[in-house]
C-alpha cells in the first residue's frame, strides 16, 4: 500500500467496507462526486435489470410510479412540497435550467459572489453574453470572521437592477456555509429572487425548503446523500414554475395530460435516459439513516465533529490558522497550505499526495492569498487517523 513510504499503519474503517472504495487509497474527497453505498448500486442494478428486461413496459408502466415514489420520499427528507420538485441529472443542470428560461435584459442585473462555483458562474457569463445583463460580484472575505459579513457583502451590491441573486448554499472552493435563510429573506425584501446552487446541501446539512423560502433551489443527491451519479433535484416557487423549462424541450411540452402541472411532465421526460439513479434516491436516504441509532441527525453531526477534529488536527500540525468559525462549516473544511509549499500549483500537490501517498483529497486553487486550499471532507467510513496521516504527508513535503 502507498501509505507504507511513511511508515505510517493506517487501519480501514468498519464503515467502509459498505463502499467500493478502493482499500489502498485514503479517500478524504467524498465532497467531489460522493461515494454509493455496494447496497444502494445493488438496488439500481436491480433496477436496470427490469428496464432491459421489456424497456417498453418498464417505460409504459413502471417509470412514472417509481419516479413519483422518489420524489415523494425526496420531498419529505427536505420539506417541500411534492408539486414543487423535479430531478435532473445534477445541480449544474438545474441551475442552467433555470437561467436559460429566464427572460433578461441590458438593464437587468444578476447578482453573485467570489466564491461562487465555476461551472454556475461560466453559465452566468453565458447568460450575460446573450441578453447584456450584467454580473455584478459581491466580494466575500476569505479567511472568513462571521456569517454577517457574508451578509453585509451580499447586501451591499443589491441595486434598483438587480433582479436574481445566484448563491452557493455551500461553497464548493471554501467549504462555507452561507447563512441562506436570512439571505433569502434580506434579499426578497429588495425585490431580489433567489437562486440557490444547493450542491452539497442534502445530506450533509438538515435541508428544510419551506424555511428557506428560495425562489429556485437545486441540490444533488449524489454527493451527501450518497445516491448514484446523475441524481439531483430543482425546487421551483409554485407561482414560478410556468416560467421554468428543462434544458431540453421534449413530449411533456404538449401532453395533453391534466394531472400533473406541465413543469412536471416537461422535466420528467426529456428523452430516453437511465433514470434509475433518481429511484434509488430513496433507499439511499434510508440505508444512511440506518447507520447509526440517531438516524440521519447523528450522522450529520457525527460527520460535523469529525471534520472539526481533522481541520483542527491539520491548523496544529501545519500551524496555520482556521479561515472561519466552527458555525459556517459542514462536513467538508479547508486548510491553508504552509507557506513553503505556496510555489507549488495546486495540481502539483495534489498529484503529490495521489501518487507517493495514495491520498485523495481536493486541492483548491484560491484567487487571493493564501492561494491553495487543502478541503477535506469527512463521512462515516473516514476515521481521524486518516487525516493525522494527511497532516503527516503534507509536512513531508513542505519539509
Amino acid at each position: 500500500m502507498k501509505y507504507e513510504k511513511l511508515d505510517f499503519k493506517l487501519h480501514t474503517s468498519y464503515y467502509q467496507e459498505l463502499w467500493s472504495l478502493d482499500d489502498n487509497v485514503v479517500f478524504l474527497n467524498h465532497g467531489s462526486y460522493g461515494a454509493c453505498p455496494k447496497t444502494v448500486l445493488e438496488v439500481q442494478q436491480s433496477l436496470r435489470s427490469q428496464l432491459e428486461q421489456d424497456p417498453v413496459n418498464f417505460f409504459g408502466r413502471k417509470w412514472e410510479p417509481l419516479l413519483d415514489n422518489a420524489r415523494t420520499k425526496l420531498a419529505t427528507f427536505i420539506n417541500a412540497d411534492v408539486q414543487d420538485l423535479v430531478f435532473v441529472q445534477n445541480a449544474t443542470t438545474g441551475i442552467n435550467s433555470v437561467l436559460r428560461s429566464l427572460r433578461f435584459s441590458p438593464d437587468d442585473e444578476i447578482l453573485t459572489t467570489n466564491h461562487e462555483y465555476n461551472a454556475c458562474r461560466n453559465a452566468l457569463n453565458f447568460i450575460s453574453s446573450r441578453t447584456g445583463a450584467k454580473v455584478v460580484v459581491a466580494k466575500i472575505p476569505f479567511p472568513l470572521e462571521s456569517p454577517q459579513q457574508v451578509i453585509a457583502a451580499v447586501l451591499e451590491k443589491v441595486s434598483a437592477n438587480t433582479r436574481l441573486a445566484l448563491l452557493d448554499h455551500i461553497t464548493s472552493q471554501t467549504g462555507v456555509i452561507f447563512p441562506m435563510q436570512q439571505l433569502v429573506k434580506e434579499l426578497q425584501a429588495r425585490g431580489v429572487e433567489t437562486l440557490i446552487d444547493g450542491a452539497h446541501a442534502p445530506g450533509m446539512i438538515s435541508l428544510n425548503m419551506q424555511e428557506i423560502s428560495a425562489t429556485y433551489y437545486s441540490g444533488n443527491c449524489h454527493k451527501w446523500l450518497s445516491a448514484p451519479k446523475g441524481a439531483a433535484f430543482l425546487y421551483v416557487r409554485r407561482d414560478k414554475q410556468p416560467e421554468i423549462h428543462p434544458l431540453t424541450i421534449s413530449h411533456g411540452a404538449n401532453s395533453p395530460r391534466t394531472d400533473k402541472s406541465r413543469f412536471q411532465l416537461e422535466f420528467d421526460w426529456t428523452g430516453t435516459d437511465d433514470p434509475t439513479a433518481y429511484m434509488c434516491v430513496p433507499e439511499a436516504i434510508t440505508f444512511m439513516s440506518s447507520l447509526l441509532p440517531g438516524a440521519w441527525l447523528e450522522l450529520m453531526q457525527r460527520n460535523h465533529q469529525l471534520v472539526l477534529q481533522a481541520r483542527q488536527l491539520l491548523c496544529t500540525e501545519l500551524e496555520v490558522q482556521p479561515p472561519c468559525p466552527e458555525e459556517m462549516i459542514g462536513s467538508m473544511a479547508v486548510v491553508p497550505i504552509p507557506a513553503s509549499l505556496e510555489n507549488r500549483s495546486h495540481v502539483w500537490l495534489h498529484d503529490k499526495l495521489f501518487d507517493t501517498f495514495g491520498i485523495q483529497v481536493q486541492v483548491v486553487p484560491w484567487q487571493e492569498s493564501p492561494g491553495i486550499l487543502i478541503r477535506i471532507s469527512a463521512q462515516i467510513y473516514n476515521t481521524l487517523e486518516q487525516y493525522q496521516f494527511l497532516a503527516t504527508a503534507l509536512k513531508s513535503l513542505y519539509r
